[in-house]
């Protein structure tokens, strides 16, 4: 999770000087480095010293290492920002063709984003852990266990034993694996390790088992315990927004792609076999558009 999105989280769930000052400072990131400690005290009805436990509530030594950091963040989603907003991709006047169009660009936009943050490193390596995996288990809470469950469907069709972990379950579907086996877990925020699927981390990582996280980008639990992070778009703050519009993007996209790499690696096996039971499985489907017709 960025900085900017464990602020907002802070000023959302706290009820004291932390969400006054979080406010603040959401409400005027472009120009917090134009005042002075002082002059945020004075704004936010708070002193220097409160400013000091806020930094270090975040990690920082002191108020200037927060502010650098904050400011230097702030920096880089600026100069990657693009003309459509994340969190409100269109607003109350916009009408059908303007939602549209917005949409369809936020898409492409999320989907270069999402590509200019993989490496090729991790996601060979990613795709050599599941294919070479005896058991697949898929862990995520809704919406992401949708897009789990898709990617659990596509390697079975190339005869991969893949689950998606209940979450009332997944202890004792988690104590159940080996090295041998590979978890793939989904968490935008990957943060608090007693709720699902963090939870989880602990058991896999005591039975040995490869850890692919799926996650936003900056420092959060799950990143610090996977194997491999396979890192989403993430511009989205965490509540303030119509939907998760830009991430369920990312993480569909990072799964297709991941899905696609694993099939490459035995691309002939893989292709036959799809052929082949889909024609044994799918006898009933039938189409009238020529394009679409078999031999």
């Amino acid at each position: 999770m960025y900085l900017f999105q464990k602020i907002e989280e802070a000023a959302f769930k706290q009820n004291d000087a932390r969400r006054t000052i979080g406010d603040f400072l959401l409400s005027n990131r472009e120009k917090v480095s134009e005042y002075s400690m002082e002059e945020i005290a004075k704004l936010t009805h708070t002193s220097k010293p409160t400013l000091v436990r806020f930094a270090k509530y975040f990690g920082f030594s002191g108020w200037k290492e927060f502010v650098y950091a904050f400011m230097h963040e702030l920096a880089h989603f600026d100069d990657g920002s693009a003309a459509i907003d994340v969190n409100i991709p269109f607003d109350e006047a916009a009408d059908t063709l303007e939602i549209i169009e917005n949409l369809a660009n936020l898409r492409m936009q999320t989907i270069k984003e999402t590509a200019a943050l993989m490496t090729v490193k991790d996601l060979n390596q990613a795709a050599r852990l599941i294919n070479g995996a005896q058991t697949i288990v898929i862990y995520g809470r809704s919406p992401n266990s949708y897009f789990g469950q898709l990617f659990k469907r596509n390697l079975n069709t190339i005869h991969k034993k893949a689950f998606l972990a209940d979450a009332d379950e997944s202890g004792l579907i988690s104590n159940t694996l080996t090295p041998q086996d590979c978890a793939i877990l989904i968490s935008y925020s990957g943060n608090n390790s007693e709720t699902y699927p963090m939870k989880n981390v602990k058991t896999l990582l005591k039975n040995g088992v490869p850890i692919i996280s799926i996650t936003s980008g900056g420092e959060n639990y799950l990143r610090d315990y996977s194997t491999i992070v396979l890192t989403i778009a993430s511009r989205e703050k965490l509540y303030s927004k119509i939907g998760n519009f830009s991430t369920e993007e990312s993480i569909q996209f990072l799964l297709t792609v991941l899905f696609a790499k694993i099939f490459s690696l035995d691309y002939q096996e893989n292709i036959q076999m799809k052929i082949t039971n889909a024609r044994f499985l799918e006898t009933s489907r039938k189409t009238t558009f020529k394009e679409m017709a078999e031999e």
